[in-house]
């Protein structure tokens, strides 16, 4: 990058690029076709004492969100919930059939979506399905994606019935005008009750997702709703940059492109997320999570062992990472494996006794060692250069020279840091160790 006469237009050209999110290395982009066969001899070689972590994907919603970037389908046809749920149960037990043993779950997840589209009965049906199937340890975290505008109150008890312990709430923003223009209205006092009704089926881990770069959004607005987040005691909080990608996701032709902020008003935003947060004790979290001190994401990071994967920050330490639903990616020690992201297909498969996979990547042991360096960039934000290969140093170190010189990371005693300027860039010090960024930068989102 050429040298820019004012430090806060370097920073912001910094912002304007296209760079992964980097829960994954390497990125979906690069994955290909990936037979059945591979995918099940992948499964057959898990080790019997391995633990695992569960992700299952309902992509339904049952009210268009303008802004929504997700793989998902607005349908309040129960026929076809019903089938889905009903293709998740086939797909646990084939599953379950191909791995050596009843291994233990560390994890489970579910995304959307909003899961709970699928109603309470489907569920419980697909609950009972993995209780069979899977062994899940004691102190399991169990997480789902909820929206307080369809969270129906059997629902809310299910949740809690089967061993739901940590809920996240799709917020936002709290000001009515910014949720009109982004075509998402949910009063304060809806929010209120969705974690009211939760807190009291037994569901006391609550994480809330924030949004700025949302059209008619100011950073006073931004302010507010981080406020609010921490006056309902929020235990974790994601604040994520809107992505406007309208020739990729439709709806979003919608919202008015002049009213989005621009990119100085995006950094601005960001930056007035991160101190409402930390003045109100949350804890910084990598690139755009926040967490009360005691969380246990905030203890991770303390100690060392924070992770990254595909739903974003995580405590999870399984090697093993399964995914179910249509386009649902899991991660083995041999690779990624991603599901037919067509819901027709996902299920034709399923139906006809197969696994449904559909994509993935098989990691070379250069994927594996920049995927352990990126990981710890993405999570610790330093990285001993000792434990970082010659040959991989060399092509990274021309690419970090700009980052060092505008104040993002710095090299001291053999380390790599990145500098708390340099926090909501480190997906740019990351890049620096991916080989394989190319020319597949522009199909990822704003670095802020």
């Amino acid at each position: 990058m050429d040298a820019l006469p004012d430090p806060r237009a370097r920073l912001e050209a910094y912002a304007r690029q296209n760079l992964p999110r980097y829960t994954s290395y390497p990125t979906a982009p690069h994955f290909g076709p990936l037979e059945e066969a591979t995918y099940r001899a992948w499964l057959a070689e898990i080790r019997p004492g391995d633990t695992l972590s569960l992700y299952l994907h309902i992509p339904f919603c049952k009210e268009l969100c303008w802004y929504c970037g997700c793989h998902t389908a607005i349908t309040r046809n129960q026929a076809r919930l019903s089938r889905y749920a009903a293709g998740l149960v086939k797909e646990i037990g084939l599953l379950a059939a191909a791995l050596p043993a009843q291994l233990p779950v560390e994890s489970l997840h579910f995304g959307g979506g909003t899961p709970s589209a699928i109603g309470a009965p489907g569920l419980a049906e697909v609950m009972e399905a993995l209780r069979a199937r899977f062994a899940f340890r004691p102190d399991a975290e169990l997480s789902v994606e909820l929206d307080p505008r369809t969270l129906e109150d059997d629902v809310v008890a299910l949740l809690g019935r089967v061993g739901f312990n940590r809920a996240s709430l799709g917020v936002q923003d709290m000001d009515p005008e910014v949720q009109k223009l982004a075509g998402r209205i949910q009063p304060r006092e809806m929010v209120e009750s969705a974690v009211t009704r939760l807190r009291g089926a037994g569901i006391h881990a609550i994480n809330f997702d924030l949004m700025y770069g949302l059209p008619g959004q100011d950073s006073a607005h931004v302010a507010a709703s981080a406020r609010f987040a921490a006056e309902m005691g929020a235990d974790r909080v994601a604040v994520f940059g809107y992505a406007h990608v309208p020739w990729m996701k439709p709806a979003q032709k919608a919202i008015q492109e002049a009213l989005l902020p621009d990119t100085f008003a995006r950094m601005e935003q960001a930056e007035t997320a991160e101190r409402t947060l930390l003045e109100a004790g949350y804890v910084a979290i990598g690139l755009d999570h926040f967490a009360r001190p005691e969380d246990p994401m905030a203890v991770a990071q303390r100690a060392g062992v924070l992770r990254r994967n595909f739903q974003g920050y995580t405590t999870d330490r399984a090697p093993v990472l399964l995914g179910l639903g249509a386009s649902a990616i899991g991660a083995l020690p041999q690779g990624y494996a991603q599901n037919n992201p067509d819901e027709r297909g996902w299920l034709a498969a399923v139906e006809g006794g197969r696994l449904p996979v559909a994509r993935g990547l098989a990691l070379t042991e250069d994927d594996r060692i920049r995927r352990s360096i990126i990981e710890q960039v993405m999570c610790d934000l330093t990285l001993d250069l000792a434990t970082v290969p010659a040959p991989v140093w060399e092509s990274a170190e021309p690419r970090l020279a700009p980052l060092l010189r505008d104040g993002l990371a710095r090299l001291e005693a053999g380390r790599l840091s990145v500098t708390e300027a340099g926090r909501r860039f480190v997906r740019h010090v990351a890049a620096c160790f991916d080989a394989r960024l190319g020319a597949s930068q522009a199909r990822h989102s704003r670095a802020v």
